[in-house]
Formats: structure tokens, C-alpha cells, sequence
């Protein structure tokens, strides 16, 4: 059963080094998780066959889409088209959203 309603910076944690990811919907149609970067993590690039978008709760980061730099900081909204060659990397402690479908 999905829940309905989620204090989504109760859920925010960092590790140490790396990435903790959380899932937060999934359904046929819909996935949505919240990604917790330390500082200092990359994700090298990669794709997915789903179109989707990234909404960065804290932080500051890169986030590189089809060769364009974004800046990651609290409230920018990134839409990925399928197939869009993306890679991130947190200069800071970064939590974002991301859903795809």
C-alpha cells in the first residue's frame, strides 16, 4: 500500500561516503526516490529508458545533462527526456527527488 502523505525531510539522511537512496512510490508507471549524496560522490554518467525529472531538496552539487552543466542547489527542477545521458556530483552533503515514468 503506498502512503499518501510523507515528511520528506524527516527522511533525509547522509552517509559517510556514497549514496543513500529511498524508496518513496513505486507503482507500474511511477517511480520515486529520494537520493541522499555525501559530499564528494559522483555518478558517472548513464542513461535511462524512462523520462523522468530530479528535484534538489539541499545541497550543492553538478548535474551534468547531454554535456550542460546545472547547478544542484535546494529547488531546481530537472527534466530528463529517455535516453538523456546524465552524471552528477555533490560538492556538498546533496538530497534531491527523483521520479521517473
Amino acid at each position: 500500500m503506498i502512503k499518501k502523505f510523507r515528511e520528506i525531510k524527516d527522511l533525509i539522511e547522509y552517509p559517510s561516503e556514497g549514496i543513500l537512496s529511498k524508496e518513496i512510490v513505486k507503482t507500474e508507471k511511477l517511480d520515486v526516490s529520494l537520493f541522499c549524496m555525501a559530499k564528494g560522490t559522483e555518478i558517472s554518467e548513464h542513461t535511462s529508458t524512462k523520462q523522468g525529472f530530479v528535484y534538489v531538496l539541499e545541497g550543492n552539487g553538478i548535474f551534468n545533462l547531454k554535456g550542460e552543466e546545472i547547478k544542484m542547489k535546494p529547488g531546481i527542477f530537472i527534466y530528463m527526456g529517455k535516453n538523456s545521458a546524465h552524471s552528477l556530483k555533490a560538492k556538498e552533503n546533496t538530497s534531491f527527488m527523483l521520479s521517473l515514468c
